[in-house]
């Protein structure tokens, strides 16, 4: 069974709640900064004239009243995206320079068309105002709908500006429920070759909990073993494997595992590690990466030709007259011609030849000194024609 107190996940615990003491601490001083300002405010006899200078417990009372809402806003407001927060920010600049440019443009416009000197009026220069800024509201506000709108294009029109994530070297590889309880992964991971960043879901972890939990005992027993592979490759050196808390951005509260685990991958710009066949189709049609163990060991089977020779134990008959069956150590099935009589022992073949079917491969060949089998022809039928 996976330890929760295990060294990754007790780091990433210590971290989350680091982070949220920081917030919580970050909250409180903003509230208290907030009524600084308004005690500040209401304290001041200078500034306080009139009806207010009789309301200054008002005035703190509203400080800190709109410290709370703007906290409760940021509480409760659905998950932040940087790559928004960017394409608002990015609007509000471009949206300033060009009402700054425009109101430019009217004051030169005014002025060529004021022999008179009405910019002088008080309620002309008003209105004037009035425009320039209702023209600025309009320009920030279209400005950023066109970013956010716009923002995955941006990047072809300013090079090297881009608004969606980027992963810095290898990107991450997100693991599935079928790959952990296969146990190649972990075998896989002794050689070395994962030089990427291994991401276990917190939801893949429930599922194979709750698999282990089964009352089926084939069940509880895969859920066990999927668990002692996890620990296996939490312990493991040669590999960085994280227990990730956070859920996919899109995914719905009431979605699959299979359906959480593509949109992660793709919020993460990273890799699906998978054996299933239908979760690795719709991963290619949502455009994410998938790597396929069974296509990996399929393309890791030594290449066997025609003439070669190989040893292989014979361990049960075969279908046609004196064939005999064994396997290789990958699974590959080995049809033997004249084996039939050499169950339970090992013999050299000589390969004849190599059939790729949608279940594997299977190798044909025969025992030194025995004859390769004529193919059966069909019977011919008479040809009525000839009168036969």
């Amino acid at each position: 069974m996976i330890s929760e107190t295990s060294p990754t996940l007790a780091n990433q615990e210590q971290n989350a709640r680091t982070s949220l003491v920081f917030l919580i601490g970050l909250r409180v001083a903003f509230v208290l900064a907030l009524m600084a300002v308004g005690w500040s405010l209401a304290s001041d006899e200078q500034r306080l004239t009139g009806t207010l200078s009789s309301h200054r417990d008002l005035i703190f009372l509203g400080f800190f009243g709109v410290a709370l809402i703007i906290i409760a806003l940021d509480i409760f407001l659905p998950r932040k995206s940087l790559s928004v927060i960017a394409g608002l920010f990015f609007g509000l600049v471009v949206g300033m320079v060009i009402a700054y440019g425009l109101s430019l443009i009217i004051d030169l416009l005014m002025q060529a068309n004021d022999p008179g000197g009405a910019m002088a009026d008080p309620t002309t220069a008003s209105f004037v105002s009035a425009m320039k800024l209702a023209l600025g509201v309009i320009c920030c506000y279209l400005a950023v709908s066109f970013i956010l709108q716009t923002k995955d294009d941006v990047r072809f029109v300013i090079p090297y500006v881009q608004f969606a994530k980027q992963t810095k070297g290898a990107k991450p590889l997100v693991l599935d429920t079928s790959v952990i309880v296969d146990g190649r992964i972990a075998d896989i991971a002794n050689t070395r070759i994962l030089d990427a960043e291994v991401v276990v879901p917190r939801f893949v972890l429930q599922e194979l909990q709750t698999i282990a939990d089964s009352n089926d005992k084939l069940k509880r027993a895969r859920g066990r073993r999927g668990l002692d592979i996890l620990n296996k490759l939490q312990t493991n050196e040669k590999v960085d494997i994280h227990i990730l808390e956070v859920k996919p951005e899109r995914s719905a509260e009431g979605a699959g595992v299979d359906e959480m685990l593509v949109d992660l991958a793709k919020q993460l710009d990273g890799k699906v590690v998978t054996n299933d066949y239908n979760l690795n189709k719709v991963a290619q049609l949502r455009g994410v990466s998938v790597i396929n163990i069974n296509d990996l060991a399929n393309a890791l089977k030594p290449v066997v030709l025609p003439g070669e020779t190989m040893s292989v134990k014979v361990i049960k008959p075969g279908e046609e007259l004196g064939q005999g069956v064994g396997y290789l150590e990958d699974g590959t099935m080995v049809v033997a011609e004249g084996g039939r009589d050499r169950i339970g022992e090992t013999v050299d073949l000589t390969v004849t030849s190599v059939l790729q079917t949608s279940a594997g491969r299977m190798i044909f060949g025969r025992l030194d000194g025995v004859p390769i089998p004529e193919r059966r022809r069909p019977k011919q039928q008479p040809n009525k024609a000839q009168g036969i």
